[in-house]
């Protein structure tokens, strides 16, 4: 900033050429100046020492351009010896051309004079009267030509007087852009300079490598390089990192089980593993080749009946989002009147049954004797679920109370499940699944969403239970938080962040999974999941690392050890494991995904017509299967009418609790149909559970005790 500038700047704005830097401690930083101080804390050593840097490199810079400012003898930025010239070059023409001016003007004052005294001569003469008229005239224009002429060269010199006084200004900012693309270009260089070496290092790796993958526990920051090295029995040729347990990453060291051999005496506090223990032929963990896991999985996907691969493209309506967005601002989402433009045509209950796509990993667990093993597919799945999101920005329908969904895949793929809308406000859906194979799982729960002009925060509330039949180990986890973002302007993204802890309260295993979220300036791979398998004394077995829209991979780590401990007195921990295996990987989108909603291959089939369900499946919703045929005009005219006809029906019961109240009596409110109110077992919380007779009432088709919603 100028010295002009600087006077006119924010309350409480510092500048930086006067300013004094110091630290306190290793994540502190005080930055001073005058009676004004500031206490600024990064989340790591690094972080501050990056930050104190790039404060000391912009006071130097402010400094120089202040110096610039108060001297007037010329002195500039450093800048390259042909661009003074070029400058200075064109200064130097503007003055020779202004000083031709100033010539031709004086020769223009001299003749104009000459021939105003020459005019002036012939009006004294004795002429006829109409001579005279003319040479006035003439006489009038000679000295407004004169009069002209020197505001021209007025103007000019005016001209150069501004180009001589910004002249340093621009050549600052020309400075400035010439450093900016230098960097840029040492930057890609670099970039080019790292791909080549990783690719040199991916086609020469050994046995053993190094990958680097990220946990949070605490919301410290750390850094961590890249391990190097080779296969080798020797201790001293494997290189161990470092990393603290309260920062959002660690380091894993793979090594090749062939040539795993240490006894763990070098290490302090080092826990074993067998490395024949993560044997390739493993029953349970398939091999680390994705593509015969997808084979055999595919083959036991096999649909025994056929189902329908697409549904009519999306149409191309435009609509003005902000006219119908900007009274929204602040306003629980499932209270806001939105026409179908905004959805896709599938209801929250059939986007809660979507999650059981990947049900084949809860197939696999329930064949795990190990309950650590059976926690990393647990974990598999739990993140699996995230995985059609990814292009996933338009709102699902808000089911009506006491609409219901099934899905009955008993005899294809060994499962059933039933979803049921149990409250309106705030919206709660009950889920219930039973497989052949071996698991239960059962959730409820309420979705919390929040639109903030910019983004939309998305907050599934309430625990999913998941139990298997012959080990008895009970699951239970909850959901991240999901955000949609350029809600007004730009494309639509969203993004999964937080943490999922799952709990095994038979065993007390645990796994702690970090969302991370999406980060401009972060050098992590985007959508990046990762955590660690413990069980019940702490010890940790597993590392999973992936993302929640590709693949998840599970390590067994071998060896454990604390390393030193860092300035904030925290220990470190390093993992050393055994190669990754895939335990889940992102099924293809069908193809014309992108004018289906990019719906998944289940996705599809979740709203086809199907004999025999309930009345009040959200199949048989005409303002869903409206949208879905492309008619968005009818489907918006249905959906104001279910939506009034549920606020009937809201307004009759209001008007029963008053009337019971007055009377003295107990007034229930809505009893769900399919599930009942309990406390949990296990957490202690009140939750909707299955208390069954819907697969009976299907098998005699008596929906007697269904309420008329459509």
């Amino acid at each position: 900033r100028t010295q002009a500038e600087m006077a006119h700047t924010c309350r409480g704005t510092i500048n930086l050429s006067t300013a004094h830097i110091d630290t306190e401690d290793s994540c502190n930083i005080v930055l001073s100046n005058g009676g004004r101080t500031y206490h600024l804390k990064a989340n790591s050593e690094v972080e501050r020492q990056r930050w104190v840097t790039a404060l000391e490199l912009a006071k130097a810079k402010a400094i120089r351009m202040r110096n610039n400012q108060s001297d007037d003898s010329g002195d500039e930025e450093p800048a390259s010896q042909s661009d003074k010239s070029e400058l200075h070059s064109t200064l130097k023409t503007l003055s020779s051309k202004l000083e031709d001016l100033s010539t031709c003007n004086d020769l223009i004052a001299k003749h104009g004079a000459a021939l105003q005294r020459s005019l002036s001569e012939l009006e004294n003469l004795k002429l006829p009267a109409e001579s005279g008229e003319k040479i006035k005239a003439v006489n009038e224009r000679a000295t407004l030509f004169r009069i002209t002429s020197n505001a021209m060269i007025n103007a000019c010199r005016d001209f150069l007087d501004l180009a001589e006084t910004h002249s340093r200004k621009w050549q600052r900012a020309l400075q400035y852009e010439r450093e900016q693309r230098i960097r840029l270009e040492e930057t890609i260089e670099q970039l080019a300079k790292q791909h080549n070496s990783l690719e040199r290092a991916c086609r020469g790796a050994p046995g053993l490598s190094s990958s680097t993958t990220g946990i949070t526990s605490t919301t410290k920051a750390g850094s961590v390089q890249s391990a190097k090295g080779e296969a080798s029995d020797e201790d001293e040729e494997t290189e161990y990192f470092d990393a603290m347990e309260d920062a959002p990453a660690f380091i894993t060291v793979t090594a090749d089980p062939k040539h795993h051999r240490r006894s763990g005496s070098n290490l302090s506090g080092a826990s074993e593993g067998h490395s024949e223990d993560w044997t390739l032929e493993d029953s349970v963990f398939e091999s680390s080749n994705q593509s015969s896991y997808n084979e055999s999985t595919c083959k036991d996907l096999l649909p025994k009946k056929r189902r329908r691969s697409r549904i009519p493209d999306k149409p191309n309506y435009s609509l003005n989002l902000w006219s119908i967005m900007k009274n929204c601002i602040g306003k629980e989402l499932s209270k806001i009147p939105m026409p179908v433009n905004f959805n896709e045509p599938l209801s929250m209950l059939q986007r809660l049954t979507e999650d059981l796509e990947y049900h084949e990993l809860l197939d696999k667990a329930a064949k795990c004797e190990s309950s650590t093993e059976q926690m990393c597919f647990v974990a598999a799945f739990s993140v699996s679920s995230y995985s059609t999101t990814i292009h996933r920005t338009a709102k699902p329908f808000n089911p009506l109370l006491g609409e219901t969904y099934e899905l009955d895949r008993l005899e294809e793929l060994g499962f059933r499940s039933l979803c049921e809308q149990v409250s309106h406000h705030p919206p709660a859906a009950a889920h219930h699944v039973f497989s052949t194979r071996g698991w239960t799982l059962w959730q409820e729960i309420t979705i919390a969403s929040k639109f903030r002009g910019k983004y939309l925060s998305i907050m599934p509330l309430g625990a999913i239970h998941l139990e298997f039949h012959s080990s008895g180990n009970h699951y239970v986890w909850r959901k991240v938080t999901s955000t949609v973002h350029n809600i007004i302007v730009g494309k639509l993204w969203i993004d999964q962040s937080g943490e999922i802890e799952i709990v095994n309260h038979k065993s007390k295993d645990k796994c702690q999974l970090k969302f991370t979220p999406y980060s401009y300036f972060s050098r992590d791979v985007p959508r990046k999941v990762t955590g660690v398998v413990s069980d019940a004394d702490g010890k940790a077995h597993y590392v999973m690392s992936g993302t929640w829209d590709e693949k998840m991979e599970c390590s067994k780590i071998v060896q454990s050890s604390h390393g030193s401990t860092s300035m904030e007195g925290k220990q470190k921990t390093v993992y050393q494991t055994l190669s990754p295996k895939v335990l889940w990987k992102k099924y293809p989108l069908p193809e014309n995904a992108e004018n289906m909603y990019f719906f998944s291959d289940l996705a599809l089939t979740l709203n086809e017509p199907e004999e025999r369900v309930a009345p009040t499946d959200s199949r048989l919703r005409p303002d869903q299967r409206l949208m879905e045929s492309g008619r968005w005009d009818e489907a918006n005219v249905e959906k104001q009418r279910l939506e009034e006809k549920q606020r009937a029906v809201r307004r009759r019961r209001e008007a029963e609790a008053v009337e019971a109240l007055e009377e003295g009596k107990d007034y229930e409110g809505y009893i769900p149909l399919w599930f009942e109110r309990k406390v949990d077992a296990v957490t202690g919380e009140l939750i909707c559970v299955y208390k069954g007779g819907y697969w009976e009432a299907k098998d005699k088709q008596d929906w007697s005790t269904c309420p008329d919603i459509f």
